[in-house]
């Protein structure tokens, strides 16, 4: 883990935080400032399927209630990775919500909000579980952020929830698996994760490893970065360090292998 934090220390003007949980050890095993405060961007919207699953799990909501009025980001790659649904006006709210964290889309996150009681109500909802997490409507908002801490707490939860409970949280795992934010280098089936950007921000949060067995959980978030439309060093130093993280999992895995061989 030494490398990850050596290569996120050439971040030299930025503020950047990392934590890494192990599912086999049930504990955190790296963590740099996990107090850190970034702008979510799109990663927010992890937040708020946490809060529509949580609605659903209190039976407010069911995960086949429809919304109506869907309209589709064309900026994003639901075309893509969802062509079947383009013509759509309704979807059921579990592939909403699957679309919103796949495809990083705020038109449908607007539309699932509204269904669910609006801003405000959906806000103080993750409030009352993570109290320094705030969502707005326009995901570039500054005021859209968290700590990193929390962010990774909501994603333990979630993976926590879908080996207890799976039908509840599928519509989320299904959409941070679908995502297609590839590095080269990593499995893209080892790799699901929601990503977050703003022209000085990297967030990224996710699942490295085989799903199924003992995967790494991470949050990652860097801000105050040189402007990344103009200067690509800060994206390619984090992808360095995503890969040196997948090596750590790999490494993981021998050292349990061995131990269950000399077993």
């Amino acid at each position: 883990m030494e490398k990850v934090l050596d290569k996120l220390e050439e971040l030299k003007s930025a503020e950047v935080g990392i934590i890494v949980y192990s599912q086999v050890k049930q504990e955190i095993v790296l963590s740099l400032n996990k107090g850190l405060s970034v702008p979510l961007a799109s990663a927010a919207k992890v937040a708020i399927a946490f809060c529509i699953a949580k609605l659903v799990e209190e039976r407010h909501y069911k995960w086949t209630d429809i919304v109506e009025d869907i309209i589709l980001n064309p900026e994003e790659d639901s075309n893509k990775v969802y062509p079947h649904f383009q013509s759509r006006e309704n979807l059921a709210l579990q592939d909403a919500v699957e679309v919103m964290i796949a495809c990083h889309d705020s038109f449908v996150a607007n539309r699932i909000v509204q269904f669910c009681g609006g801003w405000e109500m959906v806000n103080n909802k993750i409030k009352s579980y993570f109290k320094n997490i705030n969502i707005t409507q326009n995901p570039r908002d500054l005021d859209n952020n968290g700590e990193l801490s929390e962010m990774l707490e909501i994603l333990r939860l979630i993976i926590q929830g879908y080996k207890t409970n799976p039908d509840l949280w599928i519509p989320i795992i299904n959409g941070l698996i679908r995502q297609r934010g590839d590095i080269e280098g990593i499995p893209s089936h080892f790799l699901n994760h929601m990503t977050g950007g703003l022209d000085k921000v990297i967030v990224d949060i996710g699942i490295i490893g085989e799903f199924s067995k003992n995967p790494l959980l991470y949050v990652l978030g860097a801000k105050n970065l040189p402007n990344r439309n103009k200067e690509k060093l800060a994206d390619e130093i984090i992808i360095e360090a995503m890969k040196l993280l997948y090596v750590e999992y790999c490494n993981q895995e021998v050292e349990l292998e061995n131990e269950s061989l000399s077993n």
